[in-house]
């Protein structure tokens, strides 16, 4: 694994097309996104105001589920959420309550191992994406992992997840 570029967050026209799928979940499409992309609604750390980012389900079980902050600790959902971490999700029409929590390095590093060979071409757009270059071996996924931080989004009490 090398790194190549570390992008930050997208701006201008393709801050508005990594945003379309907000306005597919606005219009009640949500459904039509499939249960790897979720609709996250937070609240700013610096507005106060709800905000809301798509991003996508690597993994989910019986905790909850687990999204990478794919521009790094400077993308302002994950810093929103590391400050106030009870947000609420949506995964096709279904709304779910949850607490945010960050994964340590050895997790994503694990999670990421377990990602790309479910998503091979997923894998490696993101990880190009997010400027590392990877020869598509498991330890390159898992030296990616290390890199980004993941988020664990935990149901909280009186709710569970779907798996």
């Amino acid at each position: 694994m090398q790194i190549v570029n570390k992008p930050g967050p997208p701006t201008g026209l393709r801050r508005k097309l990594w945003r379309l799928p907000i306005r597919l979940y606005r219009t009640g499409l949500g459904p039509l996104m499939g249960r790897r992309i979720m609709l996250l609604t937070h609240i700013g750390r610096v507005s106060g105001r709800p905000r809301q980012a798509v991003i996508e389900v690597v993994e989910h079980g019986e905790h909850g589920y687990v999204a990478a902050s794919g521009f790094g600790p400077r993308a302002d959902w994950y810093q929103n959420v590391m400050k106030t971490p009870n947000v609420t999700i949506q995964i096709g029409g279904r709304a779910l309550p949850v607490t945010a929590t960050p994964l340590t390095a050895d997790e994503g590093a694990n999670i990421m191992a377990r990602y790309a060979p479910r998503h091979p071409a997923a894998a490696r757009r993101l990880c190009r994406i997010m400027g590392f270059a990877v020869d598509g071996s498991a330890e390159d996924y898992r030296e990616v992992g290390r890199h980004v931080p993941f988020v664990q989004f935990t149901p909280r009490p009186g709710r569970t997840p779907e798996t």
